[in-house]
C-alpha cells in the first residue's frame, strides 16, 4: 500500500493545475473557481497565495519571470511581487460558454492551455499553442473539456483528453514545430472509474492520471495498460505533478466542489494537496520562454 498524505488542507474549490518549478523548488498550482493562484513551498509548509480577477485554469513560470496564467478570457502574465496582471491573447471571443482549463509547457518552453465548455455539454473546447513570441495558435478544437496535457520523455508523443469522452489520446509531436499528427487512443477510462483529469509522465514515460470522481490516480505504461492505482481518501482528485529535491514525490490536487456536507465530512481532505511517494521520479518541467 502506499501511504497517501495531506501536506495542505488548503479546502479549494476545484484545486488544479499543479507544476513543480525546480528552481524555485515550490509547488505552483490554482483554486479555479477560488480564483487563487498558490506557490507552495514544501520546506516550510508555507503556502502563499495571490487572488485574480477571473476563474484561473492553470499557470507556467516564466524564464524571464513572473508567471503565465490561463484566466478565463485567454492567456495573461501575472508578476506575483506587486499582483499585476497583463492580457497576452483571448482566443475565444466568440465562445462566451468556455473558460481556460488545463495547461502545461512543452518541453521547449511554449506553453499550452485548453478550454472547456463550462457546462460541460457541448464540445466547443479546444487546444491552443501560446508560442516563445506571444503568437497564438488552436491546434485542436472540438472536445468538450480539454485535459490530461503531458508529454513523453522524448517530447515526440503528446498525451490530450476530452474529460467528457473519457478518453486519453496520444498524438505524434514534432518538438521543433511544436505541430501534432495521428491522434489514436491511449486509454478510456470505464465507468465507475471516474473521468480523466490532470495527468503528467514519470522519467520511465509511464503516464499517471487522476481520475475525477473517481478516487485514485493511475499509472499506464507507455502501451496504455494500467500499471498502478493508487486509492486516495478523496472523491475528485484533478492533477498530478512530481517534485521535491529529486523529483521522487508525487503531488496530487483535489476539489470540494459539488460535495455535500455529509461527503465533505467524510472527505475532510477534499479541496487539499496531497502528497505519496511513488518510488518511481518525475520529469523537470520546463519554463515558459516568452
Amino acid at each position: 500500500m502506499t501511504d497517501v498524505r495531506c501536506v495542505l488542507p488548503a479546502s479549494a474549490v476545484l484545486g488544479e493545475g499543479a507544476v513543480w518549478d525546480v528552481a524555485e523548488q515550490a509547488l505552483y498550482w490554482v483554486d479555479i473557481k477560488g480564483r487563487v493562484v498558490h506557490r507552495y513551498d514544501p520546506r516550510t509548509g508555507r503556502d502563499e497565495q495571490w487572488r485574480v480577477a477571473e476563474d484561473v485554469g492553470s499557470l507556467a513560470v516564466r524564464a524571464s519571470g513572473g508567471l503565465v496564467i490561463a484566466l478565463r478570457s485567454g492567456f495573461h502574465f501575472f508578476d506575483p511581487a506587486v499582483g499585476r496582471t497583463t492580457r497576452v491573447a483571448t482566443p475565444e471571443p466568440d465562445r462566451p460558454e468556455n473558460r481556460f482549463n488545463d495547461g502545461k509547457t512543452d518541453r521547449q518552453g511554449r506553453f499550452w492551455a485548453g478550454s472547456m465548455h463550462d457546462p460541460e455539454t457541448q464540445p466547443t473546447g479546444a487546444l491552443y499553442r501560446l508560442d516563445a513570441d506571444l503568437a497564438c495558435r488552436r491546434v485542436i478544437d472540438g472536445v468538450v473539456c480539454s485535459n490530461a496535457l503531458c508529454w513523453s520523455p522524448d517530447g515526440r508523443t503528446m498525451y490530450h483528453a476530452d474529460t467528457g469522452a473519457r478518453v486519453v489520446w496520444a498524438w505524434d509531436f514534432d518538438p521543433d514545430r511544436g505541430e501534432v499528427a495521428n491522434r489514436r487512443t491511449f486509454l478510456h477510462v470505464p465507468e465507475g472509474e471516474g473521468a480523466p483529469d490532470g495527468a503528467t509522465v514519470d522519467a520511465e514515460g509511464f503516464l499517471w492520471l487522476a481520475h475525477w470522481n473517481g478516487w485514485r490516480v493511475t499509472r499506464y505504461d507507455p502501451t496504455g495498460r494500467v500499471a498502478r492505482v493508487v486509492r486516495l481518501p478523496v472523491q475528485r482528485p484533478t492533477c498530478p505533478a512530481f517534485g521535491g529535491a529529486n523529483l521522487e514525490v508525487l503531488y496530487i490536487t483535489s476539489a470540494s466542489i459539488g460535495l455535500s456536507a455529509e461527503e465533505r465530512r467524510r472527505q475532510p481532505w477534499a479541496g487539499g494537496l496531497l502528497a505519496l511517494d511513488p518510488g518511481v521520479h518525475g520529469l523537470v518541467e520546463t519554463r515558459f520562454q516568452g
